[in-house]
């Protein structure tokens, strides 16, 4: 069942129930008497009390509407309007379920059943594009850049990537057998995984074959975030890289803590952001003493216009302290800091408790047309570089990733000029 939000959820109840209580006035041609209105809305003393008003108006709803109503259903539609009132997308009620996905998700917690690689697209197949470190697919033998031709022995050809990855998939502990395509072998390999639960890194690395430039992918800033990123690091640098690509592409963003510890790694006792709470009054996030790296080659950060939040703290820090070039399309432009408050049900109101600002102190507010059009904001990169993506786009992977080849060009020349 539908309810309306409450931009108007009180005035239309209100009004409703007053045509109501006063039809036999209206019937006879005369106004509403006081006594009538005073039943309806309480006395001038009581109507300054919205949670009054709010409730009576709830119990009203479940008194007197023609068919049952579910209280939860109508509370939770209630706390949703509430919310929506305040004209900020960012500030939303979550129902428990919702919200306990949302908890998983800070908490790094986005497990599946499956054999742990990530997918790209392939003319002949699924290309894999990362293989997860201890998982089933690793330990069978599966490599990054082998090519799936079928699975199960059923072409994997000339199929949506989604319908793929739902073959690979199963119930857990029941096996899976791969063909796939490896460069420099003569004939197919057949690779049989028995299928487990997989909980994906939020951040992982690999050095992009035919250089020793390293990619780091970070998928969103959560709890494990700045461990997985330390980890993938390290082995990149075991590697002997002489370049480093964050990819914040489509990272939606997450803790602003995660943001700051990983920041810690490039920069130490520097201001983040700074947060314009209410009342004009102002904090400050800064970098922590101690967790500074030595990154003795060229950073290249990719970011899109679904690159929000901490990823675009992430970005626009390293770029305001000259720590990295950023590469690709604008950001969302989401200047905001939310608080996840918890409700006695177990859901949620993620509030907007501040306004932030980078060091460099730009507005980067997201505005948009009357048609939710984007018009400006988020960050612009230092060199704007489109991407066509297209069914055979893969992101990571530079023959297809304009953005990506875009970088190691940027890294290439820079390399470059230091040995010369």
């Amino acid at each position: 069942m539908k309810f309306l939000k409450i931009g108007g959820l009180i005035g239309v109840v209100a009004l409703a129930f007053g045509i109501g209580f006063s039809w036999r006035d209206l019937r006879s041609g005369e106004l509403p008497s006081k006594a009538t209105v005073e039943k309806l809305l309480g006395s001038p003393a009581k109507r300054e009390s919205a949670t009054r008003i709010f409730k009576t108006n709830f119990n009203l709803i479940l008194t007197n509407y023609y068919k049952p109503v579910d209280p939860k259903e109508l509370k939770y539609s209630g706390m949703e309007g509430l919310l929506a009132a305040l004209g900020d997308p960012h500030t939303i009620f979550l129902e428990p379920k919702t919200a306990e996905e949302f908890s998983k998700e800070t908490k790094g917690e986005n497990e599946f059943v499956g054999v742990g690689a990530r997918l790209g697209r392939d003319p002949v197949g699924a290309k894999i594009m990362t293989v997860f470190d201890g998982g089933p697919a690793q330990r069978a033998g599966v490599r990054n850049g082998d090519v799936i031709v079928s699975v199960d022995g059923e072409p994997a050809g000339g199929i949506p990537l989604d319908d793929v990855v739902k073959k690979i998939r199963g119930k857990e502990g029941t096996v899976v057998t791969l063909e796939v395509m490896r460069a420099g072998a003569a004939k197919t390999l057949k690779i049989s995984i028995k299928r487990g639960t997989i909980n994906p890194p939020t951040a992982d690395g690999m050095v992009i074959e035919g250089t020793r430039i390293g990619l780091l992918t970070v998928q969103q800033f959560a709890q494990p975030t700045t461990t997985q990123f330390d980890q993938a690091l390290a082995k990149l640098e075991e590697q002997g890289i002489v370049g480093l690509v964050i990819d914040v592409r489509n990272n939606p963003g997450g803790l602003l803590e995660t943001a700051v510890e990983m920041l810690s790694r490039f920069v130490e006792n520097k201001v983040v952001v700074r947060m314009k709470m209410k009342n004009g009054r102002e904090e400050f996030a800064k970098t922590f003493v101690g967790s500074k790296r030595p990154f003795q080659y060229p950073v290249v950060v990719l970011v899109n216009e679904d690159s929000a939040s901490a990823a675009e703290i992430f970005a626009g820090v390293l770029r305001d302290y000259k720590l990295a070039t950023l590469v690709g399309e604008h950001t969302y432009g989401k200047a905001s800091v939310q608080n996840v408050f918890m409700l006695v049900d177990g859901s949620s109101a993620k509030i907007t408790i501040a306004r932030y600002y980078l060091p460099s102190n730009a507005e980067m507010s997201r505005k948009v047309d009357e048609e939710g059009q984007y018009v400006s904001g988020g960050l612009t990169p230092d060199v704007k570089v489109p991407i066509d993506v297209t069914e055979m786009t893969n992101l990571g992977d530079p023959k297809t990733d304009s953005q990506l080849k875009k970088a190691l060009e940027i890294i290439g020349s820079k390399t470059a000029h230091r040995t010369n």
